[in-house]
């Protein structure tokens, strides 16, 4: 049985951590005594977060702004790391977003910025950080990829699910390349949970109105992939709900399951 992980002393890079799931990852690691580096667009929010975790918890909190969607961001971000002789533990890929509506709609350098953000990013922050992990034979990173990558594809926000099952599918290869050497890799899947996820996609609207019980909060999202985490479990899926979901999506037949996914589309989807 694998032993608990330990967050305590160790410094984690979270990545879209000034709202939702990675602000909770940024507390609760702040919480069991990690210290941190949090980055995103918007520094003055990081910078106020920084100075509430280091006043509560004692620990040091850097803060490096950053658009993952400038393909060179990555460098200079690992670039600030090493000047300021901060190594990384755990690497926490949170930062994304969503681009609504039918795949026709939107101009490719808009799909481009997503698939910057939401792919390339994330593997390369993990070939950049990995090495010293290694090294160091410790470590975690945790991909936040989603439910929609583990059920059949959706209309609208086209690219998002199958970024997402990327993402699952490089979490389990890498899982298998790191074993033995004390680094632990997850990738989270949550369903629906509560943040500024769909008000900047501008469904909030339409989710508003799905049912209470498919919704969770990232407390109870960031919980679980802690838990997972402590059992080393590579894909973790919070909510038994989703776990459901999850479960049915893998046993029906592929064209039932699709038809199911599509007459369900536009209760979550915005796309013509």
């Amino acid at each position: 049985m694998s032993a608990n992980f330990e967050w305590r002393g160790q410094r984690a890079l979270i990545t879209g951590a000034s709202a939702g799931i990675g602000q909770t990852y940024a507390e609760m690691a702040a919480a069991r005594g990690c210290h941190l580096v949090l980055s995103a667009r918007r520094i003055e929010r990081l910078e106020a977060l920084a100075a509430d975790l280091c006043a509560m918890h004692g620990v040091e909190v850097d803060c490096i702004a950053a658009d993952l969607a400038d393909p060179e961001a990555v460098s200079a971000l690992c670039a600030t790391l090493e000047q300021r002789g901060l190594a990384i533990d755990i690497l926490v890929n949170n930062a994304g977003f969503g681009v609504p509506g039918a795949y026709h709609q939107s101009d490719w350098a808009t799909q481009a910025r997503f698939l910057q953000v939401m792919v390339n990013a994330p593997c390369e922050l993990a070939h950049r950080l990995l090495p010293g992990m290694r090294e160091r034979r410790r470590g975690a990173i945790v991909n936040v990829a989603s439910l929609a990558g583990l059920v059949p594809g959706s209309a609208g926000s086209t690219l998002y699910g199958g970024a997402k099952s990327m993402l699952i599918k490089f979490s389990q290869s890498l899982s298998l390349e790191t074993a033995g050497r004390g680094i632990r890799v997850q990738a989270l899947c949550p369903g629906f949970t509560y943040s500024e996820f769909h008000d900047v996609t501008g469904a909030r609207a339409l989710v508003s109105q799905m049912p209470k019980y498919l919704w969770m909060d990232a407390t109870r999202v960031v919980q679980a992939s802690f838990d997972a985490l402590d059992r080393d479990r590579v894909i973790c899926v919070p909510g038994r709900v989703n776990r459901l979901m999850k479960f049915i999506a893998k046993h029906l037949p592929d064209q039932a399951a699709l038809r199911l996914v599509g007459r369900r589309s536009k209760q979550f989807r915005q796309f013509d």
